[in-house]
């Protein structure tokens, strides 16, 4: 688990290092624009990867639940869509940084 933390944040920082100082082929182009399709990208990138990888021990939890008593199938649907909620999360924020 620390070793794909550790490679999401070297991949970070690479592309945040490596996209500075871009030579740009078309004119208009600015840098404050690739800035914010990264800033976006990021944005729900980071958030769809924690929501997936909080899913999965939620519903492998659930799942446990669910099987030694199945009257608590409703407040594991209620955790379950608190994960994804934070995928929504993500999706809003990219929509916030893309608008400005």
């Amino acid at each position: 688990m620390k070793t794909i933390v550790l490679l999401l944040l070297a991949a970070a920082a690479i592309s945040i290092t490596g996209s500075t100082g871009v030579a740009f082929a078309q004119e208009g182009a600015s840098s404050g624009d690739s800035m914010k399709l990264l800033g976006a990208g990021l944005a729900f990138g980071i958030a769809a990867g924690g929501a997936g990888i909080g899913l999965g021990q939620v519903g492998a939890a659930g799942l446990a639940v669910i099987s030694e008593n199945p009257a608590l199938q409703s407040k594991v649907f209620i955790f379950v869509g608190m994960v994804e909620s934070i995928a929504i999360y993500g999706i809003v924020m990219m929509f916030i940084i893309l608008g400005q």
